[in-house]
């Protein structure tokens, strides 16, 4: 990815970001309704699916495999559930998943992967910001949110994601492992050294992006977007 590819995603960002502020400023307090969030579920999951199916959205680092790579589709995701509430996170998340399965490259292995663990990424944050919405409730929560996922993705990518992904792709151990070592030769076997030089720092840079967006977009449109706050609103005038 080039300087121009990500000049495109801070201009799709602060675009999406414009057109809800706009949208907003027409509709300010709209009335709660079962269809009203069926239709922000699917603008939040045509955001993270643009996010997560196109490829010019995805960044691989020099350091890291080929089939690792950076994506944020979890910023729209993140949103959704902390103005909604962790369910329609959850919602946002099975759609998108579904969306990505016909273009999926790695024979649903990949895209099984991401949904856990976002999972595990967004669904603590969401649960602990619904009980506590201030910002001691987002920094705690980013900071379970992303402990979680760097467990969950370690272990698993040890004991079941890459021994399942060499078993449905039909690669060899030997394969699998040079394609790793072309790039960082400190990787020396696909057990706890590929989890700590190659899982574990993609993580943590990938969660810092998203971390960082979403609470920068949200800080900047949260209001609009949380209805709880209408009631207060009514009952005010």
């Amino acid at each position: 990815m080039d300087y121009r590819s990500i000049v495109l995603i801070i201009l799709g960002i602060l675009a999406v970001v414009f057109f809800l502020k706009l949208y907003f400023s027409y509709f300010p307090r709209p009335k709660f309704s079962y269809a009203r969030l069926a239709a922000r579920v699917g603008i939040f999951s045509a955001l993270a699916s643009v996010l997560y199916v196109v490829p010019i959205f995805s960044i691989n680092l020099p350091f890291l495999p080929p089939f690792l790579a950076l994506h944020f589709d979890e910023v729209p995701v993140f949103i959704a559930a902390y103005a909604y509430g962790p369910w329609t996170g959850l919602a946002v998340l099975i759609i998108k998943t579904i969306i990505k399965l016909p273009f999926t490259s790695t024979l649903c292995v990949g895209e099984l992967a991401d949904f856990i663990f976002s999972c595990a990424f967004i669904l603590p944050a969401a649960f602990i910001y619904q009980k506590k919405r201030n910002l001691k409730g987002v920094a705690i929560g980013f900071g379970v949110g992303t402990l979680a996922q760097l467990i969950v993705a370690l272990v698993l990518n040890v004991y079941a994601m890459l021994p399942f992904y060499m078993f449905v792709m039909g690669l060899s151990y030997e394969t699998i492992l040079g394609m790793c070592q072309s790039v960082n030769p400190a990787i020396t076997d696909l057990g706890w050294p590929y989890a700590f030089m190659a899982v574990l720092p993609l993580n943590l840079i990938k969660d810092a992006i998203v971390i960082v967006l979403t609470f920068l977009i949200y800080r900047s449109i949260g209001r609009l977007l949380h209805y709880e706050g209408d009631k207060k609103r009514r009952a005010a005038n």
